[in-house]
């Protein structure tokens, strides 16, 4: 025995005097050199694949304990300190006071799981280096290295696909495409990015699941570079959640760890610096120049190389973001046309011509009770005039454009993620997709935790006897150990209906917050507009309405984007509550709810202007009154076309300004000022601000991903935009792609330069995303059909020329939508104050309605008019939404999914897979063949050893 231990001391001496002299060695100017500021080990060979960091605290300093405080913790720390047993393995020092003793006991709990945690990590084979004494204060850091070895196992595990040594010719399907294509690429040159991945290669790898036993297949003469830092960082990812740290009160992973508190970040290296001097080429630098920069606008994306760094999933919404800006072209340069169109035409738009005409001395009724007077019809000439530049015979033709520019949208994006798919190999990805359904989220496996506790704990009370003891003992010391329950339990739906039933409430109480604000925007319309026309300043009663739009789509504005934030945190908190088992599931729900919350908040107000306003008013002498002193506002003469339009761009601009562009900037760059000033409060930290921050140090001050729903949520948002209410703004598809230019290349900076380094996830499509763009398309189609038939005055101008027009005309079509009313009817205390203004008396006052005139047998009841254009309108709702949905479905059934050349290229790789699986198996056979007749030889000439020189001889003289 103590021979062993003797050797096992000389064992441990010896490594601890290796590990010195690669620290003292790497000390050496060589040696840093090639540690590349933080991003290998000491001794500068094995790279840092991950990085976990902690808290540090000093026992011995008061100030470093309260500094180290203030770091936050999220909902799940605060729910795991409530719930977590009061009973602690360790005893407290009874010296200290009561708060110190709790919070040093409390660090230990903490040091202890993260010893356990990473002494389990290097059971499982991965290569650990702490960093305590760095730049940075009160945080530690725990460098991951994965060895080969490792990441051959977890590769075979996690069936990652892998180029063999077999490749193949890239075809085109015919000799026409590949002219046509080389040309298309000639005349591109110039906008394609100088990346290597981004070139047109004849030549393709053959892939496979990689396995352990065929290693052979695979090309491995490089093996540093056989998996890249984006699969490496991912494997240790995976094994960072399923390595549990069961010694605690209850089974945990790196999510949980993070949620405890026990760590504070986990996360990826960058690959290196993206600017300064003597900055070594690596990736990032790449994507910050070819991608993230502004002088590279015009350029396509790296989307390779931004698969390459990040992973699938934000490739694959980077080529969908990408896809979407070049097909908001065609839709821009179409919007463009109409916009164009009803600038020309505005002179010889005869409705409008009436109006500005002032020998037509047109009286109209009081727009607001007593403070408004009457008013002349030629002074809406402005808003008339500006009406027709939205509100034009082209409007109906882009409205079907964009119809079909969706079917387009979605079909060509179909291709283009097939295309993606073949080209990352990604075509066999459905089994591992539902493999990774099934892994439960460290929430869920605490709830259930928590709910066999109760459950044993309820079993334990009842005297049932000795035996129900015994059990109880078992279970307790099964949970120690860390044996899973969840086997066991789950959730159901009876536990998750308090959760469910809060969801349904605060849904329905966000979106009546939504309601309640939109109503208090109209009560502030109509008090103000009263207001302007008690004021003395004539210029200001001329121009009430335009001020009143303004400020109150201002308004609005700036109440979507506070409405935005708050929605945002409740979805997510609703969420939360649900526990939801995996990842899959609790990224959809989430985006469900935002996507009702946001939609629901950023349309509201547009859709009470389009389909609401001025349909609620009355009419003179009969009014619709609020709290019975507010009278319902009512359309410009023009229709409520032209304020849906101010609506629709202020408020998709100020989104697009404000909070997808200003936020992102600002935001990022304040919370990375915030965390760097928390850190560099000590005064020792003056002289360290001068050196230079290893790698991992750089990145714990960066960003943390916090994923791709918010990116796609405002892209979603304005594809609502382009697409809902594009009758009434055709310009909102080029204010999309300017916006979308912008966006792409912040985002790309975002992602490069000011978020930590994400994991990368694998993914063959964007998920749930598209079934919401595929909804709001088909949505589009019908609200269209609304605004042109309700809100606009095409379907009343189409009847009035073809039914009652006498020379079949656009003439006398103004005289014919107002009706006559007798202003000694007015209502006590609502007839005008200054009734006289105008400069003569009035007795008749006309107003914007299908009704009869005051002297008729049925005085102020609708009239057949407003029968035969109630009809014509939903009778050309139905026809247009039916019409152009059915010519969405036929380009829907035109266009083939997967591209012929991609199908063709699949087809071939089962081929040339399965020939070279055959071929091994050929192979294999010979071999063993060979192997059994030299054994049958040996036994042979084993048991007649007489024989063996004539066998000898005869094959010498047949070999003669």
């Amino acid at each position: 025995m103590w021979r062993q231990n003797l050797s096992a001391g000389r064992e441990s001496s010896s490594s601890t005097l290796k590990k010195e002299t690669q620290l003292l060695n790497c000390l050496t100017p060589e040696e840093t050199a090639q540690c590349r500021h933080g991003l290998y080990f000491q001794d500068g060979e094995r790279r840092v694949d991950y990085v976990l960091t902690y808290q540090v605290k000093k026992p011995s300093s008061s100030r470093a304990r309260r500094h180290s405080s203030r770091f936050t913790d999220n909902a799940l720390t605060r729910s795991l300190r409530r719930t977590r047993p009061q009973a602690r393995s360790a005893k407290p020092d009874p010296e200290p006071g009561p708060q110190e003793t709790s919070a040093d006991h409390h660090e230990d709990d903490k040091r202890f799981r993260r010893e356990e945690f990473e002494g389990n990590l290097r059971e499982m084979g991965l290569e650990l280096e702490k960093d305590e004494d760095g730049k940075t204060p009160g945080v530690g850091f725990v460098k991951i290295h994965a060895p080969w070895n490792v990441l051959c196992r977890e590769a075979e595990f996690m069936k990652l696909k892998m180029p063999t040594r077999k490749v193949y010719e890239v075809k085109q399907s015919s000799s026409v495409m590949e002219k046509i294509n080389t040309f298309i690429s000639k005349v591109t040159d110039p906008l394609h990015p100088n990346v290597e991945e981004n070139r047109i290669e004849n030549v393709k790898h053959l892939s496979h699941p990689f396995s352990r036993e065929k290693q052979h297949l695979f090309d491995l003469s490089d093996r540093d570079s056989f998996f890249d830092s984006k699969t490496r960082s991912s494997i240790v990812f995976e094994v960072l959640k399923r390595t549990k740290c069961t010694k605690s009160k209850f089974s945990m992973g790196i999510t949980s760890l993070l949620g405890s508190g026990a760590y504070l970040a986990a996360y990826p290296l960058h690959d290196g610096d993206i600017d300064g001097e003597n900055v070594e080429p690596n990736d990032r630098k790449l994507l910050y120049e070819e991608w993230a920069s502004y002088s590279v606008f015009y350029k396509y994306q790296p989307v390779g190389l931004i698969r390459k760094y990040f992973g699938e999933k934000i490739g694959l919404y980077f080529a969908w973001l990408g896809v979407y800006t070049q097909m908001l072209i065609p839709a821009s340069l179409v919007g463009v046309f109409v916009f164009l169109y009803g600038c020309v035409t505005v002179d010889d738009d005869i409705p409008s011509m009436e109006i500005c005409d002032s020998r037509r001395n047109i009286t109209m009724c009081p727009l607001c009770d007593r403070v408004c007077s009457y008013w002349t019809l030629n002074s809406a000439c402005g808003t008339a005039r500006a009406s027709h530049l939205f509100d034009n015979p082209a409007t109906v033709f882009f409205s079907i454009f964009m119809a079909l520019w969706a079917a387009f949208f979605m079909e060509h994006w179909k291709r283009r993620q097939m295309r993606l798919n073949y080209e990352w190999d990604l075509t066999g990805f459905e089994e591992e997709e539902e493999a990774q359904k099934d892994h439960p989220r460290a929430e869920y496996e605490f709830r259930v935790m928590q709910k066999s506790l109760k459950k044993e704990h309820k079993a334990q009370k009842r005297p049932t006897g000795e035996s129900s003891v015994k059990k109880w003992k078992q279970t307790v010391h099964s949970v120690m150990r860390g044996q899973k329950m969840s086997e066991k339990e789950k959730l159901t739906c009876r536990d998750r209906c308090p959760a469910y039933m809060t969801n349904i409430v605060m849904m329905l109480l966000m979106i009546g917050v939504t309601f309640a604000i939109v109503f208090g925007v109209i009560l502030y319309r109509i008090s103000t507009k009263a207001a302007l026309h008690m004021s003395s300043n004539p210029t200001t009663r001329s121009n009430v309405r335009l001020t009143v739009k303004t400020t109150a789509a201002i308004i609005n504005l700036v109440v979507i984007l506070i409405l935005d934030e708050v929605y945002g945190a409740v979805a997510r908190w609703l969420t939360a509550l649900e526990v939801p088992k995996t990842d899959k599931s609790f990224e959809e729900r989430l985006i469900f709810k935002t996507f009702i919350l946001k939609f629901v908040n950023a349309f509201t107000p547009i859709i009470y202007i389009a389909f609401f306003r001025g349909r609620l008013v009355g009419r003179p002498g009969s009014y619709l009154y609020v709290f019975e002193s507010y009278r319902m506002e009512e359309c410009a003469h023009g229709g409520c076309l032209m304020e849906l339009c101010i609506q629709l761009s202020i408020t998709m601009l100020g989104k697009q300004l404000i909070q997808n562009n200003l936020f992102e900037i600002g935001i990022p760059k304040l919370k990375k000022l915030i965390r760097y000033i928390k850190s560099k409060r000590s005064a020792f930290q003056e002289e360290e601000r001068e050196k230079k921050l290893q790698r991992y140090e750089t990145d714990f001050f960066l960003e943390p991903f916090a994923g791709l729903t918010p990116e796609y949520m405002e892209m979603i948002i304005q594809f609502g935009f382009v697409t809902l209410f594009v009758a009434s703004f055709p310009l909102a598809p080029l204010f999309a792609l300017l916006n979308n230019i912008i966006e792409i290349r912040l985002d790309a900076k975002k992602f490069v330069a000011e978020l930590r380094r994400p994991v990368a996830a694998r993914a063959k499509d964007i998920g749930i995303w598209y079934n919401i763009l595929r909804g709001v398309a088909k949505i589009a189609v019908i609200v269209n059909a609304f605004v042109i038939s309700f809100t606009s005055d095409f379907i009343p101008r189409l009847v009035y020329q073809y039914m009652f027009s006498p020379d079949g005309s656009m003439h006398g079509f103004v005289n014919h939508t107002l009706s006559y009313f007798n202003v000694s009817h007015f209502q006590n205390g609502t007839a005008p104050l200054e009734p006289e203004i105008l400069g003569f008396s009035v007795d008749i006052c006309r107003y914007k309605d299908y009704r009869e005139p005051p002297w008729s047998p049925t005085p102020y009841e609708v009239s057949k008019q407003f029968w035969a254009v109630l009809a014509a309108r939903l009778a050309f709702v139905i026809v247009f939404q039916n019409v152009v949905m059915l010519m969405s479905d036929v380009v829907d059934w035109i266009i083939p999914d997967i591209p012929k050349d991609i199908s063709v290229q699949i087809h071939k790789e089962k081929i040339l897979m399965m020939d070279l699986f055959m071929k091994e198996e050929q192979g294999k056979l010979q071999v063993l063949d060979n192997l059994t007749v030299d054994g049958e030889k040996e036994n042979s000439s084993a048991h007649s050893p007489q024989l063996r020189p004539r066998a000898v001889s005869h094959t010498q003289s047949n070999s003669f």
